[in-house]
């Protein structure tokens, strides 16, 4: 699991370079004569708006099947306004995990903060987020999984963003862990990993009711086994 320091902080770059309004559509305005006043709209407005979108047409189907020319069509937006955020789809695509992993990882991270003094259970927390994504209406599978597996090309963006993704959650795993069995963390975090990564695979393909419905068990009784031989 060792990365580059560049590359872990990528997630965060991003989260912190792009702002995105919860409403990012604009109503426009019109002058006295009633003809439409054209809405200015900040560049953060127009990444979430072409974000939103690619999120929307690449979760119900794949980002391979959209093609940029669909994308721009359904922001509203003109076609330069789109390339000048994001000079290509692959540039995109990879936009559209990193922004997506910020918010799974803050979300996860929030939940954390009710836990400080208790790795055990925050620990849990993690497997008990994944559990409540996997058992939700419409989950097709873990998306970082399902667009990375698109591309061939180890260093597209999609692939960068799924593996910091999965790097930053692992990191989250041992540090918890090592608190939990000083000395054994890597072992119990890897395991954990496997569990999460396991949910969701089966969740996509099996539903809620297969086996990673069971997921959450399985992960506490490991956490129980290397507590107690630690």
């Amino acid at each position: 699991m060792n990365r580059s320091v560049t590359t872990a902080c990528t997630i965060a770059d991003v989260t912190a370079a792009i702002s995105y309004p919860t409403d990012a559509e604009a109503l426009a305005a019109v002058d006295p004569l009633g003809a439409p006043i054209p809405v200015r709209r900040s560049r953060a407005e127009r990444q979430a708006i072409v974000l939103d979108t690619a999120e929307r047409l690449f979760s119900g189907r794949s980002s391979r099947s959209v093609g940029m020319d669909e994308l721009v069509r359904e922001t509203g937006l003109g076609k330069m306004t789109v390339y000048r955020l994001f000079k290509s789809k692959d540039d995109l695509v990879g936009a559209y995990l990193s922004r997506k992993a910020a918010t799974l990882l803050g979300f996860i991270d929030a939940e954390l903060g009710r836990f400080a003094d208790d790795p055990r259970g925050a620990l849990l927390t993690i497997v008990d987020v994944v559990e409540k994504d996997v058992t939700r209406t419409g989950f097709r599978g873990c998306p970082f999984t399902n667009v990375s597996s698109e591309y061939d090309d180890p260093q597209h963006p999609a692939r960068s963003a799924a593996a910091d993704y999965k790097y930053e959650l692992h990191m989250r795993l041992v540090h918890l862990a090592e608190e939990l069995v000083p000395g054994s963390g890597d072992d119990l975090a890897a395991q954990l990993h496997l569990i999460i990564d396991g949910m969701q695979l089966s969740g996509g393909l099996l539903g809620p009711d297969g086996p990673a419905s069971h997921g959450r068990k399985l992960a506490e009784r490991l956490v129980d086994a290397a507590v107690a031989a630690g």
